[in-house]
């Protein structure tokens, strides 16, 4: 990876749009061997699919366990990011229901009530002239505050969740001790909320996961937490930095709303193409459990990957004029929300977002326009999950 005339791996140009790197990288390395991390990275599309989907050699199962003394964590026991069928099938049906296209489109009317609720601040910052934080003002609240009260937490203890939801994906500059306390906090925060649906349930996520058995026995108390903070971080993290996107790409393509606004039936396909263009999760993780091949390299098992989603969506061989932002693109066969059995189980709720609140936004403005350059912006220090942490922006009304 050294070498290349484009921004590294890590570096602020790079968590702010890794695009270049990606498209160097399949011109000349489309599968990479770093010596430093042991890791293979890859970068085209069918490769990407192949490893997202082949488990029985590319497995997840990475077995991850929580330190001694530490907290569980998303990749911890409990979890369907780091589990292989059947035990993953098993762990994903327990929650599914609940996140089916039909049980997300019945809370439909719940996220727009929620959506208007933040987007009237917004409203009452735009009437006074004055700067809008996207990021704090909207598209943080809005979705930590639907995952909350499906999991059936206490909404106002979203801005808590929230900062616990950052220091899990490692998006807070804190040390190890500081990230260890706030780890700590949450389990702890969940353990007394699982305690308490074990005696008396109710119709939320975090009684599902409890009652359910799995084998005939239910979760233990750190799978359960694991499962919870899996869920809080899926549910909030991938909608916020999808949304954030959204708004950095209309103030970058400046007739955007406007398309929206005119025609609000295109805002579904528009939601594709922000996920292609701008992947809220650059890439995920696997691990080979037997000797393979991709591209013509030799991958021998035991060894680390990474197929990197952000890549493959901009593969030129897969997409026409693959680094052109088309809102209207159609087909758009993306893989930004994973492919095969680890399809991410909460896309349709991120996607339902999305809409009511591009519906909602082109609805009352019909351009944005950011209030420091797109360099300036502060990115989220995380090298799997791109987002920035402020927006500033300034709304035109209809």
């Amino acid at each position: 990876m050294q070498g290349l005339e484009v921004p590294q791996p890590g570096s602020k140009s790079w968590l702010l749009d890794a695009s270049p790197w990606y498209k160097a990288m399949r011109a000349t390395a489309p599968v990479f061997h770093d010596p430093r991390s042991g890791t293979w990275h890859v970068f085209l599309y069918s490769d990407v699919e192949r490893v997202l989907t082949q488990f029985s050699t590319f497995s997840s199962q990475f077995g991850y366990e929580a330190e001694e003394g530490g907290s569980p964590s998303i990749t911890g026991s409990g979890s369907m990011i780091t589990t292989d069928p059947p035990l993953h099938t098993k762990l994903r049906k327990i929650v599914a229901g609940s996140f089916s296209p039909t049980s997300i489109v019945a809370i439909e009317p719940r996220i727009k009530e929620i959506a208007g609720q933040f987007l009237s601040n917004v409203d009452a910052l735009v009437k006074q002239g004055k700067v809008v934080d996207f990021i704090s003002e909207f598209s943080d609240p809005l979705p930590v505050t639907v995952i909350a009260e499906m999991l059936g937490i206490p909404t106002e203890d979203r801005k808590k969740f929230k900062e616990w939801s950052d220091v899990q994906i490692g998006s807070e500059d804190m040390d190890y001790e500081s990230r260890r306390n706030s780890s700590t906090e949450l389990a702890k925060y969940l353990s007394k909320i699982i305690e308490e649906r074990k005696k008396d349930p109710k119709q939320d996520l975090i009684s599902s996961i409890v009652t359910s058995e799995i084998d005939g026995e239910k979760l233990t108390l750190q799978e359960a937490i694991s499962f919870c903070i899996l869920l809080l971080v899926a549910g909030n993290e991938t909608t916020t930095n999808l949304l954030g996107s959204a708004i950095r790409l209309f103030a970058k393509y400046t007739d955007s709303m406007k398309q929206l606004h005119d025609k609000p039936s295109t805002i579904p396909v528009a939601i594709e193409e922000i996920l292609r263009f701008a992947s809220p999760v650059r890439g995920m993780f696997r691990v080979s459990v037997r000797d393979s091949e991709i591209s013509a390299q030799k991958i021998p098992s035991g060894e680390s990957l990474i197929a990197w989603i952000g890549s493959a969506n901009r593969d030129e061989t897969k997409f026409v004029d693959a680094d052109k932002f088309e809102i209207g693109r159609t087909p758009n066969p993306h893989i930004a929300f994973g492919h095969g059995i680890h399809l991410c189980l909460g896309a349709p709720l991120a996607r339902l977002e999305s809409k009511v609140a591009l519906q909602l936004l082109a609805d009352r403005y019909s351009g944005v326009k950011l209030k420091v350059a797109e360099d300036k912006l502060v990115p989220m220090r995380n090298f799997v999950i791109g987002g920035v942490k402020h927006l500033p922006v300034e709304f035109v009304p209809n």
